[in-house]
């Protein structure tokens, strides 16, 4: 036998690899590498939707960077605040659900999927519930009231409407993360726990010194995702608030759609967006180069 020619795929194979490929591909580039230049064009313009289109080269991003539009550092510090916050407990508690579950293995089936369901649920419906629910008579203040607490006007102050941003995104969100931790707990060898046990160790312990180093490349990536949709939230504010009181809850995906769409100015909305895109990045090499301190695939 001809281990060369075996070795090297003939030129059929290559067509044939080609022929599954192209589809692919060709969706990649119409809709996501050709969008990606249309709007690095658009952000050197000034360019409404309709009418005259002018060329102003990077003055869209110096408006944004030197505050000249003073709203921009505003969205950007309660997007930023919003997505640390949010990965933040969402980590937390999915670690903590998680792990719980796994101690239960014949309920923990059932609780994974009664966690998962808000996760395809219409967010936009679950966000008017939750704007009925939280509303000054609402049911959470209703509830709280018959215990003798004074609920607070959690759409009507700032930082309250910044807390029921993300306790309504918890809700909505922790599901998806808890799946992904619970694949990861199921892959530790369970001899490896029982060996912690029989050398005497207690539950916080086995956690520190075993569970979490084996579920540290699982928490990775639920961290880079998690701040990734945190950093591009949307519709939360969008449905539950409006970006107020005042702009409050107004992040950054929200004011640049109410740039581009509602005072039309595409060319401002866009360099907001690959503003946001290099933050992103930033975040996401940050959390890269961190790893290595903490995650290990030596499992």
């Amino acid at each position: 036998m001809d281990v060369e020619r075996v070795g090297k795929p003939g030129f059929n194979q290559r067509l044939l690899a080609l022929i599954h490929l192209t589809p692919g591909m060709a969706g990649f580039f119409i809709f996501i590498v050709v969008p990606l230049i249309a709007s690095l064009v658009i952000s050197l313009y000034n360019w409404p939707l309709y009418g005259e289109r002018e060329f102003v080269g990077l003055q869209n991003y110096v408006q944004l960077l030197s505050g000249a539009d003073p709203v921009f550092f505003k969205v950007l510090g309660n997007t930023a605040i919003f997505a640390i916050g949010y990965t933040i407990a969402n980590l937390v508690i999915c670690t903590g659900i998680a792990v719980w579950l796994h101690s239960l293995p014949e309920w923990g089936g059932f609780f994974r999927i009664l966690f998962f369901i808000p996760v395809v649920t219409p967010m936009v419906a679950n966000a008017l519930v939750w704007r009925l629910m939280l509303q000054d008579n609402g049911l959470v203040n209703t509830l709280l009231g018959g215990v003798g607490i004074t609920g607070p006007s959690w759409l009507g102050d700032g930082n309250w409407a910044l807390v029921s941003l993300v306790m309504m995104s918890l809700w909505q969100g922790v599901g998806y993360n808890i799946v992904v931790l619970a694949a990861g707990l199921n892959n530790i060898n369970p001899s490896v726990m029982e060996a912690a046990r029989i050398d005497g160790t207690n539950a916080w312990n086995r956690f520190w010194r075993v569970t979490f180093p084996m579920l540290s490349p699982s928490l990775f990536f639920a961290s880079v995702m998690t701040v990734i949709g945190g950093f591009k939230v949307f519709t939360q504010p969008y449905m539950l608030t409006k970006g107020g009181p005042g702009d409050s809850t107004n992040t950054i995906v929200l004011y640049l759609y109410r740039a581009g769409f509602s005072y039309d100015r595409l060319g401002f909305a866009s360099s907001m967006a690959w503003i946001l895109f290099v933050i992103i990045m930033l975040f996401t090499a940050l959390q890269f180069l961190g790893q290595k301190k903490w995650v290990s695939y030596d499992a």
